[in-house]
């Protein structure tokens, strides 16, 4: 899990690497994943660079793969999945040309096989059409139109007559072939235009869908014969055809050359079918061959990219023989870069060994925290809100506990815990498997199961501090209310209600959780809504003053100790006086006030926490009736008026006390240098220090009183959960109690598929979605922002299997 408490402290390393050893070092480096290399060649352009020929080998070599894998996923092939052993390493330089080969060489294979597949393809389509047409166009001949058609063929040019004869019945001559069925009628009407109605027009559908040659989509297409006089009709006839992508195709009038040429085309048509068949097989073992070979050649390009592009991050020392290099590296990874470039060294047998020194700076260092697959769901979550300053407490350690709670709080019961248990059981368990699932709103349930597991296990304890199990309690102690009427009594038909007193039950104190009897209370809501608003009260002031005294970590961790007192101790002492008080208040009300005492201890003369404090604000008082006093102790009227002077001179030290200070010391010492990854603005001018000081005194103050109130959608959230568990049952499932024969069976077994879809589908989907984000909130706004600055950035560096995990998804 690596320490949770703060991140990891960091190093800024150099590394000279000899350039014979620089290939396999970033391989070394990458595969260990302990680096965030900087770019010393930020004012290069990415033209200019030193291994811009190599980047742009494998970028030809990335476009090679691309076009293998599209025309696999054209033929329905499959890529095979690697396992984690069987991931190869960066290629040497020495494998890089034999890939490159092996890739240029099925990459022409494959052009030229798709070349030649469309070149047949287009020959079979235009022989399936001229065969459509020879056969549909042969009830359009009729014996009067061969005789017309044939005219000119049968005349004897040296008879006179017969010429004189021919020319008066004039020539008809005809041009057929295929047309897309939906473009026929826009095509009819543009040959009666430009013909005026001297073109005779026949048609007819073929049978089944061709393919397109233009989309390679099956359409409906149709043969037309067109007939008509003259040379020039007849090119404006080929120019209109040629204009609606309509395929003309030699047509002989005469049925015996139609026949003849019926049987040379179905010759051809074999052929191309043979052909085409040899062809698809051949097709079929080169990408088969290639399908086997394609995820190692692709992760192989890949990591050679990337070690290439981190190589144009170097620089060359003034002599040229050396590689330098700069790089944030965690101090607990040192051993294990060195490690990795002593490795290199080794493998590329170079004769100077690459070392690394660690340099000082001033700059911020990037922000590292190592996670589980346990903790990456909280580390997530905090991440989200702001990446953690250098060094800076890290809120997702507590996170782990308190965010389920505060989710339990308000998502209190049972049944809907163990589902939510059960759920994210099945992705824990099948997490192997549910990993490869690429589905994007998946991945963010399946990223969060440990979450949604605690929140379960939270759900359950409160569901058994609430009593509450599908809006239903557990009667496992018994009752603690003794009932101390007669049976006369219970039973009198005019009664509608009894009267239970605290003083008659048979224990003080229920052992666990909610006394079961409260389930069938008519004061039930009253109760639970006391109960439930000073419960939120109570968990939020305290999480309040644990978020405030977390800051006192950062103070002590970056030397900031005027800090303690001019910041966290003002706001502690204001928080605890007013709303910490409150909350003493509530637990000494419970304590003293019961019914076993008379007079002003009885629970009549208990007085509203709510009115005491603000009477207590605003230095008021209220009018109380004999015996009952104003206040529950003697001398708190005197305490709340030091603890209202104290928290108001709390304002101004918060306020002028951290200004002054800096300006003393600026006088005695000169201005502060920043420090790395502490924040703060103590550098900056006066004015701004005075201005930035105002904003951060008014904002405390009075997120103070709206924080404290925004905790109350504990209370609020989990009375409306119980509320609505409990119309889902009254209203849904118990409908079909009210039966006694089998139709009551039935009933209940329908009933009851409706009552369980709308608990998982309202009560644990969405409610649960909204107790998460109102969880979320309170961590965000109430709790990390009495800390927490997160104004760091991520610490990335280097590593193979994040590479490889980006172009996956994308």
């Amino acid at each position: 899990m690596g320490d949770m408490f703060r991140s990891e402290e960091m190093a800024l390393c150099q590394l000279f690497i000899q350039p014979e050893a620089a290939y396999a070092s970033i391989a070394e480096l990458g595969e260990s994943g302990c680096v965030q290399f900087r770019d010393l060649n930020e004012e290069v352009s990415a033209f200019q660079r030193k291994y811009v020929t190599e980047v742009r080998r494998c970028d030809d070599m990335e476009r090679r793969l691309r076009y293998v894998e599209s025309e696999m996923k054209d033929d329905g092939l499959k890529l095979p999945e690697l396992k984690p052993e069987e991931e190869p390493g960066a290629p040497n330089p020495r494998e890089i040309v034999d890939l490159e080969a092996q890739l240029e060489k099925t990459e022409n294979e494959l052009r030229e096989m798709s070349a030649n597949g469309a070149s047949l393809n287009a020959n079979f389509r235009h022989m399936q059409e001229l065969k459509n047409v020879l056969e549909n166009t042969e009830g359009f001949f009729s014996d009067q139109e061969v005789i017309n058609l044939d005219s000119n063929r049968k005349l004897d040019p040296n008879d006179p007559a017969q010429q004189q004869g021919g020319a008066q019945r004039g020539q008809l001559a005809f041009v057929a072939g295929v047309i897309k069925l939906e473009r026929f009628f826009s095509f009819e009407r543009m040959l009666w235009r430009i013909s005026r109605g001297n073109i005779f027009l026949r048609r007819s559908d073929i049978d089944g869908l061709c393919d397109d040659e233009e989309t390679g989509r099956p359409v409906l297409k149709t043969v037309f014969v067109a007939f008509f006089q003259g040379e020039q009709l007849k090119q404006r006839i080929k120019k209109v055809c040629a204009g609606y992508h309509a395929s003309v195709y030699p047509c002989p009038s005469s049925h015996a050359e139609r026949a003849e040429m019926v049987k040379d085309v179905n010759v051809r048509l074999e052929d191309l079918k043979l052909v085409l068949s040899q062809s698809a097989d051949h097709r079929s073992r080169v990408l088969s061959s290639a399908s086997k070979h394609l995820p190692r050649w692709s992760i192989m390009v890949r990591k050679m990219k990337a070690i290439y592009h981190i190589l144009n991050y170097f620089n060359p020392d003034v002599t040229g023989k050396c590689l330098i290099g700069e790089g944030w590296v965690p101090t607990n990874d040192i051993l294990t870069v060195q490690d990795a470039l002593a490795r290199a060294s080794k493998a590329s047998e170079s004769s100077i060994p690459a070392f690394m020194n660690v340099i000082e700076t001033n700059e911020q260092p990037p922000t590292y925290t190592r996670t589980n697959k346990f903790t990456s769901g909280f580390q997530n979550l905090v991440d989200s809100y702001g990446m953690a300053s250098y060094r800076e407490v890290n809120p997702a350690l507590y996170a782990c506990i308190t965010f389920p709670f505060l989710f339990a709080v308000m998502f209190g019961d049972l049944g809907h815990g163990l589902i939510l248990v059960a759920v994210a059981s099945y992705l824990i368990i099948q997490e192997k498997k549910l990993a490869s699932i690429r589905e994007e709103i998946f991945n963010i349930f399946f990223g969060g199961r440990y979450i949604i597991f605690l929140m379960g296990i939270f759900s359950i304890y409160t569901g058994f501090i609430y009593n509450d199990i599908f809006s239903k309690s557990m009667n496992i102690f018994g009752s603690g209310w003794h009932m101390n009427y007669t049976r006369a009594v219970v039973e009198d038909e005019n009664l509608k209600s009894i009267t239970l007193r605290p003083n008659d039950t048979v224990w003080k104190t229920y052992p666990f959780g909610m006394d079961p009897i409260w389930q069938m209370a008519d004061n039930k809501i009253i109760f639970l809504n006391t109960f439930k608003m000073k419960l939120s009260i109570i968990v939020g002031v305290l999480h309040m003053i644990f978020g405030v005294s977390m800051s006192v970590v950062n103070f002590v961790y970056y030397k900031k100790y005027a800090s303690i007192f001019l910041e966290f101790l003002p706001q502690v002492l204001f928080l605890i006086l007013l709303f910490g008080y409150m909350v003493f208040m509530m637990f000494f009300k419970w304590v003293v006030y019961n019914d076993t005492v008379e007079g002003p201890l009885s629970p009549a003369c208990a007085p509203s926490i709510l009115i005491l404090f603000i009477n207590m604000i605003l230095q008021g008082s209220q009018d109380t009736p004999e015996p009952c006093k104003e206040f529950m102790f003697d001398g708190q009227k005197s305490i709340q008026q030091v603890f209202v002077i104290v928290a108001i001179v709390c304002i101004p030290w918060m306020l002028l006390g951290k200004p002054l200070y800096i300006m003393l010391k600026r006088k005695t010492s000169g201005a502060p240098a920043p420090k790395p990854g502490g924040g703060g603005h103590d550098d900056e001018a006066m004015g701004e220090i005075f201005i930035h000081q105002a904003i951060h005194t008014i904002e405390y103050v009075l997120s103070t009183v709206s924080h404290t109130a925004s905790y109350l959608r504990l209370w609020a959230l989990s009375l409306a959960h119980a509320q609505l568990s409990e119309v889902l049952w009254s209203m849904v499932f118990s409908m079909g109690f009210g039966y006694d024969s089998y139709i009551g069976s039935i009933l209940i077994y329908v009933f009851f598929g409706a009552w369980a879809l709308l608990t998982v589908g309202i009560l644990v989907l969405i409610e649960g979605l909204s107790a998460f984000l109102h969880t979320l909130r309170l961590h965000w706004v109430e709790f990390m922002s009495k800390f927490y600055e997160g104004a760091g950035y991520a610490f990335e560096p280097f590593a193979f299997k994040t590479i490889l995990d980006v172009s996956d998804d994308d």
